[in-house]
This record gives structure tokens, C-alpha cells and sequence, in this order.
């Protein structure tokens, strides 16, 4: 990458030869949400999760339903925040029923150092620490990086090379993070499933009974697609599918949500 210019993620710039964090403590959005909508549905179920969202994603979906912030860069407007006054924030609201920060809206993994450093305070203040990933990042990162996480959503895109060279992305990549989640934190998964792209009964048969080869408790969130983004024209996924699929699913999971239908 030249000196200067930012990479396809528009969240790491070059300086001086190294990729750095360009988004670090930039918050473009904070919410106190309930936990289900991270979403984690075995997790410490009804509590509440101080949701912090920065800019850039190092995908590039068609589809996507937080681009305005995914795809956004550092003119984007954000407020900055340090870690330690994240989590003094998530133990302000404790008293709302918070257990902790999730890292989440865009991907946070483009800001990894923000999201490390924070990830170690929060843990040492006895905060939860969650993530809403895309699951791309390499195997030494992760494992710096899981010792302080105690959950996390994986947004498995498909279960189909073809359909993640679409999106820029690494099947392989995604499939060694949630390996390695899966021993290690609480883990659950999310299939956002788009008409005539990843919807048919044999890959969700094949994905389903990967994640079972892990472990048959991860629980998976089969979710539905509305026409968002670039694919503003397409139509959203069919009710009927969505519960087909999860019957497909359920075959060798014993936790399936079907839970924005």
C-alpha cells in the first residue's frame, strides 16, 4: 500500500510502511441494546449490552444492511473515545442492566488494536465482552485477541467459495475463526439468506452439519434478507424458505432462530 492511502477496509491507512488502525476510538454509533439483537440468544438472555459501532469493513457485500456505516470512511461523522472511557461508560450502566460492551454495527475487527486494548480493561472491570464479526481474521490476531472475548456472533455469509469471492471475502478464513472461537468463547452463528445466491437446501445441509461437526450446541441464526444496498431491487427472502431451511438446519443443531420473520 502506498504511503498515505488507505486500504479497501477504508479503516487502516499506510504510515510509515505499516497498516495502521485509522478508526481507533472513533465511535460513530452507541446504543444500549438488548442482547438478542447482537444477535445471542444463550447468552446471558435478557440482559442488556453497550453496542459501540466505528466506521469500515473489510468485506465488500452488495447486500449490506449497515452499509451507510460499513462502508463509510474517516470523514464519516464520529465522536472518539479512549477504551478506558468505553468501559467507564459500560459500568455506568450497570445499573440499566448492562453486562458489558459489544463491539458491533460495522466490523470491528478493522479497528483490532481499539477493539484488543479495550477488550483487556473491560475484561479486568469484570465487563462481558462481545463480538459481531465477519469472522475475518487470521489465526495468530484471533488468538491474541480471544483470551479476552466471552462471546461472539459469526455472520456466516454462505457456505459457498464462489459466493464469498463475490463478496471479497475467504471461506477458509471464516471457517478457522469459528473453529477456533468454538473452544474457546461462547459462539454463536448468523446466515443471512438471499434469494437464488445461498439458499438452497443442500448448502444449508452441508453448513449445518460442519457447525455440528464442532459442536451441535452452536446455536444458528437463520436469518432473512431485505433488499438493501446495491441489492436494492431484489426481493426479500420468502417466509417459506427461511423455515425450510431451518428445518434443514435443525436436522443436526439443536439451537435454530428464525428471528426477523
Amino acid at each position: 500500500m502506498d504511503e498515505g492511502r488507505f486500504g479497501i477496509c477504508r479503516a487502516r491507512k499506510c504510515e510509515n510502511g505499516v497498516a495502521v488502525d485509522a478508526n481507533y476510538g472513533r465511535i460513530t454509533s452507541l446504543c444500549l441494546d438488548p442482547i438478542e439483537k447482537k444477535p445471542l440468544r444463550l447468552f446471558h438472555p435478557g440482559s442488556m449490552i453497550l453496542s459501540a459501532g466505528s466506521f469500515g469493513c473489510n468485506l465488500k457485500c452488495p447486500f449490506c444492511q449497515n452499509h451507510e456505516i460499513s462502508m463509510a470512511g474517516s470523514d464519516f461523522p464520529s465522536r472518539t473515545m479512549a477504551p478506558g472511557e468505553l468501559v467507564e461508560l459500560g459500568l455506568s450502566l450497570k445499573p440499566q442492566g448492562n453486562i458489558g460492551i459489544a463491539f458491533t454495527y460495522n466490523e470491528p475487527l478493522v479497528g483490532y488494536e481499539f477493539v484488543l486494548y479495550t477488550c483487556r480493561l473491560a475484561k479486568d472491570a469484570g465487563l462481558a465482552t462481545v463480538l459481531v464479526t465477519n469472522g475475518t481474521l487470521l489465526e495468530d490476531p484471533l488468538l491474541k485477541l480471544l483470551p479476552y472475548v466471552d462471546a461472539a456472533n459469526v455472520d456466516l455469509k454462505a457456505f459457498d467459495e464462489d459466493f464469498y469471492k463475490w463478496i471479497k471475502g475467504d471461506l477458509g478464513c471464516v471457517k478457522r475463526f469459528i473453529e477456533l472461537a468454538a473452544k474457546r468463547i461462547h459462539l454463536e452463528v448468523t446466515t443471512l439468506v438471499i434469494p437464488g445466491r445461498n439458499d438452497s437446501e443442500t448448502e444449508m445441509d452441508e453448513e449445518a452439519s460442519w457447525l455440528s461437526s464442532l459442536d451441535p450446541e452452536i446455536p444458528l441464526h437463520i436469518s432473512r434478507f431485505f433488499p438493501r444496498y446495491k441489492c436494492s431491487d431484489m426481493e426479500p427472502t420468502p417466509v417459506e424458505t427461511i423455515l425450510r431451511l431451518a428445518e434443514v438446519a435443525s436436522r443436526h443443531l439443536n439451537h435454530v432462530f428464525t428471528g426477523n420473520i
